[in-house]
């Protein structure tokens, strides 16, 4: 099937959370959001060695919708939830990348701003995108990398019962160019 027509829904939602497709507007929140956790993301996420603008941003917003519109990355952005099960705080970045839509792998990608990090968030997410995948996009094989200094992240994979599958050694390139070890993790469905 021709990825373009593949239905993919632009909203899950989770107890906690609604993850969804980017949109311009989203730019403010999804700037702050950068900004307070860029120590952070600065050791692992290429993206976020200099603090990016608010038209850098609202481009980026741009970007991931159009990427998800034609189905070449699907990336969402994380909202919690309030009483109301309406869209509140925004909590970081998610998504299905690096897509083979024939095979029907892709990889799960995530961060989350600072002030909410060790809440389970990312968490609940990686299960929402999991089940999604696997139940509505026929996944075969998903699959979480992450740099193996990087034991937050790892133990994200860990907790949604994701098998490491294991360490390659030098496999690529921290943001400063320093060789990087990569942890792969999968879970797969025949």
């Amino acid at each position: 099937m021709e990825p373009l027509l593949e239905f993919v829904p632009d909203i899950l939602t989770t107890p906690r959370l609604i993850l969804r497709c980017a949109r311009a507007a989203d730019a403010p929140l999804m700037n702050a959001a950068v900004i307070e956790s860029m120590e952070a993301l600065r050791p692992y996420m290429p993206w976020a060695q200099l603090e990016p603008s608010l038209a850098q941003s609202e481009a980026d917003c741009r970007r991931m919708q159009a990427k998800f519109l034609l189905r070449e990355d699907l990336p969402m952005l994380m909202f919690e939830r309030d009483a109301d099960g309406n869209e509140a705080g925004f909590v970081g970045g998610t998504g299905l990348h690096r897509i083979d839509w024939q095979v029907r792998r892709f990889e799960i990608g995530y961060w989350c701003r600072s002030s909410r990090v060790g809440q389970g968030l990312v968490g609940e997410a990686v299960e929402a995108i999991t089940r999604c995948a696997f139940e509505q996009l026929r996944a075969r094989r998903i699959e979480v990398r992450t740099d193996d200094g990087n034991e937050r992240s790892w133990r994200v994979a860990e907790r949604a019962g994701f098998t490491l599958e294991g360490v390659l050694r030098c496999q690529s390139l921290t943001p400063t160019g320093e060789p990087r070890d990569t942890r792969v993790y999968a879970k797969t469905q025949p």
